[in-house]
């Protein structure tokens, strides 16, 4: 008796299936993702070692303490509302345009109270803004 040994057919791995998969799953995280707005605020930081920036011969300056209490021009704001700062600015402000404001704020000011400031100048269409820094002491 004679037996045909079976013929050993090639294994083989087609990788168009895992291909289209991931095709597939690239499309959908591209089209699930999220951008981040930019910013509507455009801020011009201080260089901490630099000359001093030239200041314009009016300056608004809001300044908030450890406690959240703003200052316009070292006049006490009544309350922390974006609405009250914003008469506080526009008092302040009168009727020059754009002056540029100058943001100073403890080093212990929670950070939603610079954000405040930051809204109400944005608000108000102030675009020149800056915060107030100290050199470092080497």
């Amino acid at each position: 008796m004679m037996f045909r040994h079976a013929r050993r057919e090639e294994l083989e791995l087609n990788l168009t299936p895992l291909i289209d998969v991931v095709f597939l799953l690239l499309i959908f995280f591209m089209v699930s993702t999220t951008f981040n707005k930019e910013s509507e605020i455009t801020i011009e930081l201080p260089e901490a070692a630099g000359k001093p920036l030239k200041t314009e011969e009016f300056v608004l300056e809001i300044e908030i303490d450890n406690q959240g209490r703003f200052y316009v021009n070292q006049q006490r704001v009544k309350d922390s509302k974006v609405l009250t700062l914003k008469r506080a600015i526009r008092h302040m402000q009168g009727n020059r345009k754009n002056p540029q404001l100058i943001i100073s704020s403890d080093r212990n000011t929670p950070y939603q109270y610079v954000v405040t400031a930051m809204d109400a100048a944005r608000q108000l269409g102030m675009v020149n803004l800056t915060f107030a820094t100290k050199q470092r002491k080497e």
